[in-house]
């Protein structure tokens, strides 16, 4: 059972108190999936540079310009998925937050990813595999699904329901119910209100509206019964 106060009407002093009691965990969640972001990019710009290298030992500009770029785009790769998965915490510190009821230190929410990593990156390949497709097909059914965040992400953290049972039933809670179907409604007015202050605050207002929206948003779904 979820903390009393995640039962609460979601407001916006309520969130700047939560967002305020986790500035340090989120800072570092940031410091940290900035670095490895920054690493991924180091790596693939080294290895596309030492294509000038292949040219003087005789290859084409052509080949080694090809080369150099697959090998960086592949050692990017980890660097960006390590990053994603600790860009997650963003959304989970404050489900943990509201699901516990106490400040998420940020020694407890990167223990909590280290527990079980291969479910969080799993549920992570799941989730963005279907959005994606989803964006491909049609840009509708891509939003439709990373509307389903909040709740997925939710379940996924405190709960050990399996990955596609958690998708399925955070989709069902989502678009099932009319519960499900109000919160969608506020959820893309919040973005809204995100996405403007973002634009007139030159990108810097998202430092502090968007982890805010996060912690709205996982109070409004324990509201409205979504989650337990």
């Amino acid at each position: 059972m979820a903390s009393p106060a995640a039962f609460e009407q979601p407001s916006i002093e309520a969130s700047w108190a939560a967002f305020v009691a986790h500035i340090p965990t989120l800072l570092m969640v940031w410091l940290l999936s900035s670095l490895l972001s920054g690493l991924g990019l180091l790596f693939m710009l080294a290895i596309q540079a030492s294509g000038l290298g292949l040219v003087f030992l005789g290859q084409s500009p052509e080949t080694a310009t090809s080369l150099t770029n697959a090998i960086g785009q592949l050692g990017q790769a980890p660097f960006a998925i390590l990053a994603g998965l600790v860009g997650v915490l963003f959304t989970a510190v404050p489900a943990l937050h509201y699901a516990t009821g106490e400040v998420i230190t940020a020694k407890a929410a990167f223990s909590e990813l280290l527990r079980r990593p291969a479910r969080y990156l799993l549920a992570g390949v799941l989730f963005g595999g279907i959005a994606a497709v989803g964006a491909i097909l049609c840009v509708l059914p891509g939003v439709a699904v990373a509307l389903v965040m909040p709740v997925f992400v939710n379940v996924i953290f405190t709960s050990d329901r399996p990955i596609l049972d958690s998708f399925q039933a955070s989709f069902q809670l989502c678009y099932g119910t009319p519960q499900g179907r109000s919160f969608l409604l506020v959820e893309l007015l919040t973005w809204l209100v995100v996405f403007s202050i973002t634009v007139c605050t030159c990108f810097f207002g998202w430092l502090i509206a968007g982890p805010m929206a996060n912690f709205y948003l996982q109070n409004a779904a324990y509201h409205r019964g979504l989650l337990r």
